[in-house]
């Protein structure tokens, strides 16, 4: 974003009734702005009996583009995110709820582990729901590069298990 859009925000922001604005773009801008100690504030004039004579309202300049850099307690700071990297590969992902399991049984071997090689249909794992074992098969012909969870993690339904490339 460039300067001249983050003024034109700075100017709708001091325009508006906002108090506080945060804009987070593609993952690799993030931008807050706030304009706080504008509100009144009430002073008590006092005569020679120590008796108020009036209440008068005595407001603070409201921020604008000229002096926002005088109340600014903290320096606007534009931070990139850090870029998630896009791996290479199809996505096995749960078609339900329920418990993973790598194996038919616990002293059985793991039906895949990283580096193996499947053909589409091969069982890959079992997912337990509701006393039911639902073999996962897969979609893909590919290696297994990832395995995204541990033998009897719970996986929710569309969570990724396995990455096959």
């Amino acid at each position: 974003m460039d300067f001249d859009k983050i003024k034109n925000l700075m100017e709708s922001l001091d325009n508006s009734s906002l108090m506080d604005f945060e804009l987070k773009l593609n993952d690799s801008f993030y931008l807050r702005m706030n304009k706080y100690n504008s509100q009144p504030t009430t002073q008590n004039t006092i005569n020679s009996k120590d008796q108020p004579i009036n209440n008068t309202t005595a407001s603070q300049p409201t921020p604008n583009i000229n002096n926002i850099a005088e109340n600014i307690s903290e320096p606007i700071t534009i931070i990139p995110e850090a870029k998630k990297e896009i791996k290479e590969g199809n996505i096995v992902a749960s078609p339900i709820v329920g418990t993973f399991y790598s194996s038919s049984s616990p002293t059985k071997p793991a039906y895949v582990k990283v580096g193996d090689k499947v053909k589409e249909g091969d069982v890959l794992c079992i997912i337990e729901a509701m006393k039911v074992m639902n073999e996962i098969k897969s979609q893909y012909s590919g290696e297994i590069v990832e395995i995204f969870v541990d033998n009897e993690d719970m996986v929710e339904y569309n969570q990724p298990l396995f990455r096959i490339v």
